[in-house]
């Protein structure tokens, strides 16, 4: 059976943020409320990423859905940071730096919206 390239290439990178998080397939797909068979599939190209899907990623991990899709890095190197913080302390969970981005992204919404 062949695949869509763009799906590989997706689920890869899709893998590659997992896996920067270090986080398991399981862990990773309770997240973001999909079963962990269908997340493997979407990794291994096997299944195109719904935008339904793609909203839960991008808010639970905190990178792009350009950088995501495209791998266009409008992310600002979010997922190297992730890594980099959890390499330094192992302490550090992936719920945590969850909470980091979604109030680092709040704050900038915030100052965006007093700019405009």
């Amino acid at each position: 059976m062949q695949y869509n390239k763009d799906d590989i290439e997706i689920g890869e990178r899709l893998r590659s943020i997992r896996d920067g998080m270090h986080m398991t397939r399981e862990e990773f797909s309770e997240k973001i409320d999909i079963t962990d068979s269908f997340l493997g599939q979407i990794e291994r190209g096997e299944r195109a990423l719904s935008v339904r899907t793609l909203k839960k990623v991008v808010k639970y991990t905190g990178v792009s859905a350009d950088y995501l899709l495209f791998s266009k890095d409008s992310n600002n190197g979010i997922v190297e940071k992730i890594t980099n913080i959890l390499s330094l302390n192992s302490d550090v969970t992936s719920d945590f730096i969850y909470n980091v981005i979604l109030c680092s992204n709040d704050f900038c919404n915030k100052i965006t919206e007093n700019v405009k």
